[in-house]
């Protein structure tokens, strides 16, 4: 592939080893993941011994919304065949950080020491929202925060994130991250931000200054459907070939959908009972657990509104769903 611009063109620049994609992703990472989240570099072995131990390529703390997220990384290159090895180093992430919660609270502990802007952050998080002090915050990562997982790769293998989703529960995001290179060593990096559609629209085009939906609230999709998907969303209990966020999955409990034109609202719900991979594709099938029932107040779109006619999912919480008029008090 080849990214031609007035200055000149940028092809693909491989990366040579996984130390190489590490700096890339320290040299994009406030605009890869957002600024009210913390990536820690650090690499420290977790685990009991003579259980299953091994080493995250890094953590990432989420503080954008009113309950913290701790992620833990795993970077990966295509070329070394990942499908199986990711799996496995994920399972044994879990395994392990289950096993040894307070080694990896020690390790968060010991990263922040040496980064005094992110303890800093931390510390006023964790005062705004009444857990005390960086120890109380830790503690909530670590022994109440759902375990969850982001893979940052090069290039997504094909059916990667359906044997991820088809083997895990708990919530797994895959990011991919390319760099393109000039004749004169200038690089490019292209990746769709960490959970970027959960962010506020008014301006995608900042994202250094990214709006960001409280992700601990969210439970609902929201998909829009014209007449034929209309009959799908409510003949056939369930939605399919729909991307959700790996992230997002285990959270999401209901499904809602936006009727088109002539409608323009959101009109009809239902409560999930599962989301499954859909045939072997990087796209999900939502399941119904019974029929979808109408809301009593259709959610509209407000004429000349903020939020604009919703052209694809759109995340939401159940409780904010069954309290708004307009698209403009959902989100």
């Amino acid at each position: 592939m080849i990214i031609w611009t007035e200055s000149g063109s940028f092809g693909i620049a491989a990366y040579s080893s996984e130390a190489d994609l590490e700096q890339a992703i320290l040299t994009v990472q406030k605009a890869l993941f957002g600024s009210n989240r913390i990536y820690l570099d650090v690499k420290r072995k977790i685990g009991t011994r003579g259980g299953v131990r091994n080493i995250p390529d890094g953590y990432l703390i989420d503080l954008s919304g009113n309950k913290p997220r701790l992620y833990v990384i795993e970077n990966e290159l295509a070329a070394h065949d990942p499908l199986r090895h990711i799996a496995v180093q994920i399972l044994q992430f879990s395994l392990s950080f289950e096993a040894e919660p307070r080694l990896v609270k020690k390790i968060l502990f010991e990263a922040l020491q040496e980064q005094s802007d992110a303890k800093q952050k931390c510390e006023e998080y964790a005062t705004r929202h009444n857990l005390r002090n960086l120890d109380y915050l830790l503690e909530y990562l670590v022994f109440e925060a759902p375990f969850a997982a982001i893979v940052i790769i090069d290039e997504i293998p094909e059916n990667l994130q359906s044997v991820l989703s088809r083997k895990f529960q708990f919530g797994v995001e895959v990011i991919e991250l390319r760099r393109y290179e000039d004749s004169n060593g200038r690089r490019l990096y292209q990746f769709e931000p960490f959970l970027a559609d959960l962010t506020d629209e008014i301006d995608r085009t900042r994202v250094d200054q990214r709006v960001s939906v409280d992700t601990s609230e969210i439970d609902t999709v929201v998909v829009p459907a014209q007449a034929d998907g209309m009959d799908v969303f409510l003949k056939e209990n369930r939605w399919y070939a729909v991307r959700i966020h790996g992230a997002m999955r285990p959270q999401i409990k209901y499904i809602a959908v936006y009727q088109t034109k002539p409608e323009q609202a959101i009109t009809y719900a239902a409560p999930v009972k599962s989301i499954e991979p859909w045939k072997e594709t990087d796209k999900v099938v939502v399941n119904f657990s019974e029929s979808a029932h109408q809301l009593k107040h259709p959610i509209t779109l407000a004429k000349g509104g903020r939020v604009k006619a919703p052209q694809n999912i759109r995340y939401a919480s159940w409780e904010r769903l069954n309290t708004s008029k307009t698209l403009d008090d959902l989100w």
